[in-house]
């Protein structure tokens, strides 16, 4: 009488949620090229071997983290934009989403900026470079519709305002922690405040 195979069990869609968010705290705290799979399996409680059975290489579980990531915050920020928003509320909106998607994924934001750019060498992270070219198109078109209707001042620099939103916002990453004194919400309305209203006070 033949032997009945055991049947192969699939691992929870919550379990592999659970694994990519270890090991993308392995990657922002170590690297991409320092980390390895054992050292993802030891921070996860798993052996090696056992790793494997979920995903086949640290590639692929960078790959996962960094395209949920950036699936989620698209789907945010296209929102933002099919809204038909003035210049300024439009930034708002834009920076207030940033500072959501860095609440929901820090680790992965932190990899992003440090990664993205050896990954993006790679034809599996052409998405990289696509989503930072359709990200600089939406705050540039939106910065300059801001100056075209007076929202913004007509002698701002366009490209060196996007840059340094970009950066000022991202680097929360480095510091934020989720659950802390302030929401995404409060801290987002804090940077705006400043960027857009200034620190000072008229003399």
């Amino acid at each position: 009488m033949p032997t009945k195979k055991k049947p192969q069990v699939t691992p929870s869609p919550e379990r592999r949620r659970e694994l990519l968010a270890t090991a993308a705290e392995v990657f922002a705290a170590q690297g991409y090229n320092a980390t390895t799979v054992r050292r993802i399996a030891d921070a996860a409680g798993m052996l090696a071997g056992s790793l494997y059975y979920h995903f086949d290489s640290k590639e692929s579980m960078i790959d996962e983290i960094l395209s949920t990531f950036l699936t989620e915050l698209w789907e945010g920020y296209d929102a933002v934009l099919a809204a038909g928003l003035a210049p300024r509320q439009t930034i708002e909106a834009l920076v207030t989403e940033s500072f959501r998607e860095i609440d929901r994924h820090r680790a992965a934001v932190a990899i992003y900026q440090k990664e993205s750019r050896q990954l993006a060498a790679q034809p599996r992270f052409q998405y990289l470079v696509d989503s930072q070219q359709k990200f600089e198109k939406a705050w540039l078109g939106t910065l300059e519709r801001g100056v075209a209707d007076h929202s913004f001042r007509a002698d701002l620099d366009i490209r060196l305002t996007y840059r340094f939103v970009r950066d000022t916002v991202w680097v929360a990453a480095s510091w934020y922690r989720p659950g802390g004194l302030h929401s995404p919400e409060e801290i987002a309305r804090q940077y705006l405040s400043m960027v857009l209203d200034g620190i000072a006070l008229d003399s």
